[in-house]
């Protein structure tokens, strides 16, 4: 191997910026962190690198909230403002509770259908364990409160201490509205207690539509469909709604950023004027990843990446390593091992499917696999790198 040749692949890097306030010139505040980071800590910016922005920062500098009193409208507006059931959300403060309250205060009466074991993205109202020895059938089975208690009793959040079914309920009751609080797995189970329902699941959404409408709902929405347009001059998403929104204070959320393309063009324009080098860039959600230990998935923002530019389109095309060393070269070692490795991916086809050698190369979008690396390198608490440069990706063995 060349002494010159590179011997790091891909590298992650946080980059510190200023706090991001509304009507920040945003595009202008990435490139400019990147660049200044790149002279300080001495590294060169390359073509195909990959900058990458939470979207927290693009829905602030955007000024894309809204409030509680905006949802209470939008809610009562589309559904009527009477009995609402609603069903299959996530157990997040940050997530759900300001969204509830304001259906909360849309409606007279709310009917909470949560689904158990677990909500959509893992986080548990009670074990599988205490589910099957209580012999109840999650698939059928709808029980009321009062079972849910006999049953399973207080069920505590492992992370956040709290008991979602309790908060959930005592939330809806502070703002004025009725409540009644029921498990069931199937969605038109909640039709033999209203035909109005405001469905929050993320990413079923469409299916649990189409199920509640086949079974005769009168009306019908998902969280996309509640704030998707302005109320009261108040921030939207038209693609997305409420799906994606995060908590900014006790009475406003923060919507998932809006059309963004035109600022990932921008600060790939920046940068490419600045430096010559043309890089990808990207706007970044939650990734698309599970812990292991609480058994909760990320991903509770609709996408991982709302925007991008277009060289980050489509899926890792990648040979496996150990299988060309285990099977096609297993029997050459050292430098004539490595030659025909790097052989071997400079000959690849764009299309590598049904290939034994790309097997375990799980083809997810290059933006979901990009967007959980940079979601773990910035982190969710005070880091302070709200931007992320990834170098090195698409790299392989020979470069």
């Amino acid at each position: 191997m060349d002494k010159k040749e590179r011997r790091v692949g891909t590298i992650s890097r946080g980059i510190r910026c200023p706090i991001i306030r509304e009507g920040d010139d945003l595009g202008a505040i990435v490139a400019d962190s990147v660049l200044e980071a790149a002279a300080i800590e001495g590294f060169e910016l390359r073509d195909r690198d990959v900058i990458a922005m939470t979207e927290s920062i693009v829905a602030r500098a955007q000024g894309n909230y809204a409030s509680v009193d905006d949802i209470a409208a939008d809610v009562q507006a589309k559904l009527g403002g009477e009995t609402v059931g609603v069903i299959f959300p996530i157990l997040s403060r940050n997530r759900f509770a300001i969204c509830l309250r304001g259906i909360a205060k849309g409606a007279k009466k709310v009917v909470l259908m949560l689904s158990y074991p677990s909500d959509e993205v893992g986080n548990e109202l009670v074990s599988l364990d205490k589910i099957d020895a209580a012999g109840v059938n999650p698939y059928s089975d709808v029980l009321s409160l009062e079972k849910y208690r006999e049953l399973f009793g207080v069920n505590k959040h492992p992370f956040t201490g709290m008991d979602y079914v309790a908060y959930y309920g005592d939330l809806i009751r502070e703002c004025g509205a009725e409540v009644e609080i029921i498990f069931a797995n199937q969605a038109k189970a909640i039709l033999n207690y209203t035909d109005c329902v405001l469905t929050c699941d993320i990413h079923t959404r469409a299916r649990t539509k189409r199920i509640l409408k086949a079974a005769g709902a009168k009306v019908v929405c998902g969280l996309d469909d509640i704030m998707n347009a302005p109320v009261n001059g108040s921030g939207y998403n038209e693609k997305y709604g409420l799906l994606g929104s995060n908590k900014s204070t006790e009475d406003t959320i923060k919507l998932f950023p809006k059309e963004c393309k035109e600022l990932v063009l921008d600060v790939q324009a920046r940068i490419e004027k600045a430096s010559g080098k043309h890089v990808e860039v990207m706007v970044y959600g939650d990734g698309a990843f599970k812990d292991p230990q609480g058994k909760i998935w990320e991903l509770a923002d609709p996408v991982v990446s709302p925007a991008y530019t277009d060289g980050l389109i489509g899926t890792p095309n990648e040979l496996k390593l150990k299988y060309l060393a285990d099977n096609d070269y297993k029997d050459l070692s050292g430098e004539e091992l490595r030659k025909a490795i790097s052989e071997s991916i400079r000959q690849k086809g764009n299309d590598l499917v049904g290939n034994m050698a790309s097997q375990g190369t799980t083809p997810r979008q290059l933006t979901d696999l990009i967007g959980s690396l940079c979601d773990l390198t910035s982190g969710s608490g005070d880091k302070g790198t709200p931007v992320v440069l990834v170098q090195g990706y698409f790299d392989n063995y020979t470069n």
